[in-house]
């Protein structure tokens, strides 16, 4: 496989991991990039631009080349509830229904916008679910999930929102500015930083992203198994448990490749991205980027970053750890070190940053696999950052 791209020097262990994800783990088509204290130093790409295709027999995949990210996209939208918070419009521990007041039902009147982000707001499933056409209605998915009896008291536990986050962060949003989510990000984080990265994608942008699809994955290098004995995808073969309805909560799951999914603004899962617009989102969390500006005070940064939820998950059943609307470092989502904080996307993609190494990552692809959280191939990418480092 032909890799395309640069690395700095002292980062060509990620060139090699990234190769290496090709020839060992069944890649198709995917990039990576790398930001070190604002700084691009890694930017490499590979593969077919379309999953079901081959670089000789179908577009490759280009520098410009974007995905899907699916969850990937639930840190961006935090970001835009921390920068409402940065700049006064949003009071993290006020109740959601001061900004909602339709929310304010069903049991869940003492829920806090801090609820939302850590995945403590009780409100994983909707016991109706909507289809791919009614979830892309913004006003139909906010009033689901308003009325939805949270499933536990909200607060006191926490268990992944897969698919309602989109209507929590979404509607918050839209209350607070009169923008969509994505109208937003487009506007204050992807426009400003220099990103290709939308919630949202323009009907412009479309010939830039290719066609996702699920691959299977191959056997490890001396037989191991690529994940746990336990894991979500075990939870999720049980019709009746959260896990399966907290991802059921669109029914039947959308199609990915359909424009009218793509356009739509649903931030909990269909963000599209280029590995460098993800990497320069995270590295302008941190930091000044080449060409963009800081969007986080260090005050911001460390409230995303602070600890909210941990233990064992309610619909991901392992254990997780969430700041304020990001993964943390864990068994569950190995990121670079113990501060870093961001998130992946299910099966594949995953961006963080490591505000300690002044690392920003982002890993995208068109090959999706049954893992949730650690994906082997984007692992095996920041496995390589970390030895670059050393």
């Amino acid at each position: 496989m032909d890799v395309h791209g640069t690395v700095a020097g002292g980062f060509e262990p990620v060139r090699e991991a990234f190769a290496a994800n090709f020839a060992l783990l069944g890649e198709r088509g995917a990039a990576v990039a790398v930001y070190r204290d604002g700084h691009q130093v890694v930017d490499l790409w590979a593969g077919s631009k379309d999953v079901d295709g081959t670089p000789a027999a179908s577009a490759p995949w280009e520098h410009g080349t974007a995905q899907i990210v699916r969850s990937a996209t639930k840190g961006v939208a935090a970001a835009v509830l921390l920068l409402l918070h940065q700049r006064g419009e949003l009071d993290l521990d006020a109740p959601v229904g001061t900004y909602w007041p339709e929310y304010k039902t069903a049991g869940k009147e003492q829920t806090l916008v801090r609820h939302l982000l850590a995945h403590r707001a009780g409100v994983p499933v909707l016991d109706r679910p909507l289809t791919p056409q009614q979830a892309a209605d913004p006003v139909l998915g906010a009033a689901a999930v308003a009325a939805q009896a949270p499933v536990w008291e909200p607060g006191t536990d926490h268990g992944y929102h897969a698919q309602t986050y989109s209507w929590l962060t979404g509607e918050l949003v839209r209350r607070i500015t009169g923008r969509t989510i994505g109208e937003w990000i487009a506007e204050e984080i992807a426009g400003p930083v220099g990103a290709d990265l939308w919630v949202g994608l323009p009907e412009s942008e479309s010939g830039r992203v290719g066609r996702v699809g699920r691959v299977e994955p191959v056997a490890a290098p001396g037989g191991l198994r690529l994940r746990p004995k336990r894991s979500v995808a075990d939870a999720y073969a049980d019709p009746e448990s959260l896990t399966r309805r907290a991802f059921a909560a669109i029914t039947p799951l959308p199609d990915e490749n359909d424009p009218a999914y793509r356009a739509a603004v649903l931030p909990a899962s269909n963000g599209i991205a280029t590995a460098d617009g993800l990497a320069r989102c995270y590295a302008a969390l941190i930091g000044d980027v080449d060409g963009g500006r800081r969007l986080f005070t260090p005050a911001t940064m460390r409230l995303a970053r602070s600890e909210q939820s941990a233990g064992p998950d309610r619909v991901l059943v392992v254990g997780t750890r969430f700041g304020l609307g990001y993964m943390l470092h864990g068994s569950a989502s190995p990121l670079l070190g113990a501060g870093s904080f961001g998130h992946p996307g299910r099966g594949g993609a995953l961006g963080f940053a490591d505000p300690e190494s002044g690392i920003a990552f982002g890993y995208v692809t068109n090959g999706f696999r049954t893992s949730v959280t650690a994906d082997p191939r984007a692992q095996s990418l920041v496995r390589a950052v970390r030895a670059s480092l050393t």
